[in-house]
């Protein structure tokens, strides 16, 4: 497939490169056949050296000097070659006898013939040479510039997709770390949610080992996904009363899995004091094609927090950056007491269909 596009890329340029000489030498030999009333024989020999001139600028002088940055080189050798041409055109193609008015060419005479008929001048020709090795310089630097963007393109893709792919490996190990903590301090206690908390892990890992893998996935099932954590963290708590949640708005956009696991992980995990009262509110506001994502939580443990912050909140800030450059705000305010996250992000597909919880 690969080897079928890079073909039919070559094929497509070739196809160009002609139709653009067929209008070149269309219209050269038009405008001589509207002066004189015919074609000179000398005049296809002028236009192959033309033609050899714009080529050998386009493989030769640009690459091998030009875009090496040979420069004060490559110009000495364009005037070197210019004027090479000319002294060809004018004093070794053999020119038409002169003519007046209505006479037609009846051949050629040999070169340095008093009467030869010149078509230009040594000057003229050399200023037209100089405009075909420019012609011909600009289109090469064009393409040139164009493949080099493309490639830029291309290699920061191919960076962008692989940082994503590492910090989602990274990312699924520590959930899943933390989400077995959460489990076994439920066990530990003989707690009859353990196995409600199990079946619920099993959903949370099911969308972890199979929806997060595309790019992309609906606002609804990253939103149920949410909804699982939360729950989960629920059941291990000794009093849920202080954990609010509001989720509204419109859910059918798409966005990147696992984009906001870990703010919600953070609150659970530092908004629980050491009395075992637990203060966290969420909120995700979904409006005019952006998502709001508000989250609070008491922040008692602070020295645990700085030792062991992990490589959640610094993993989602990389894949913000990456994922959306200039079409998210992130604010985070710590001010010892409490803990406060407020994400804007422009979203990228909605239609209507409104959603509470």
């Amino acid at each position: 497939m690969i080897e079928l596009n890079i073909y039919k890329k070559k094929s497509s340029i070739l196809i160009i490169h002609i139709l653009l000489w067929i209008i070149i030498f269309a219209i050269s030999a038009s405008q001589i056949y509207m002066k004189i009333g015919v074609i000179p024989n000398d005049f296809y020999l002028r236009f192959s050296l033309f033609f050899i001139a714009f080529y050998l600028n386009y493989h030769i002088f640009v690459p091998k000097l030009l875009l090496k940055k040979e420069f004060l080189l490559y110009i000495v050798t364009v005037l070197i070659f210019s004027i090479l041409f000319v002294f060809i055109i004018e004093y070794v193609i053999p020119k038409p006898i002169n003519f007046g008015p209505g006479n037609r060419i009846p051949r050629d005479f040999p070169p340095g013939s008093e009467n030869g008929f010149f078509f230009f001048r040594s000057f003229p020709m050399l200023v037209l040479l100089l405009l075909f090795f420019t012609l011909s310089t600009s289109i090469k630097l064009g393409i040139e510039w164009y493949k080099t963007e493309k490639e830029k393109v291309i290699i920061e893709s191919q960076k962008v997709n692989s940082e994503l792919s590492f910090l989602k490996a990274q990312l699924n190990p520590h959930f899943l770390f933390n989400t077995l903590n959460s489990i076994y301090a439920l066990a530990n206690k003989k707690s009859d949610n353990t196995t409600e908390a199990i079946v619920t892990l099993s959903e949370l890992m099911r969308y972890s080992i199979y929806e997060a893998n595309e790019n992309m996935v609906s606002l609804e099932k990253e939103i149920e996904h949410l909804k699982n954590y939360i729950s989960l963290q629920l059941l291990r708590l000794k009093d849920s009363s202080g954990v609010r949640v509001n989720i509204h708005g419109i859910l059918n956009y798409k966005i990147e899995p696992l984009l906001l696991i870990s703010f919600i992980e953070n609150a659970f995990k530092y908004g629980t004091d050491f009395r075992g009262k637990t203060d966290i509110r969420i909120k995700i506001t979904i409006k005019n094609d952006e998502l709001n994502l508000y989250v609070y939580n008491t922040a008692s443990h602070q020295k645990t927090k700085k030792e062991n912050s992990g490589i959640g909140l610094e993993n989602i800030k990389n894949r913000l950056n990456l994922l959306y450059p200039n079409t998210h705000s992130l604010e985070i305010i710590d001010d010892k007491k409490s803990y406060t996250v407020n994400l804007i992000l422009k979203l990228k597909n909605n239609k209507n269909e409104m959603y509470n919880y």
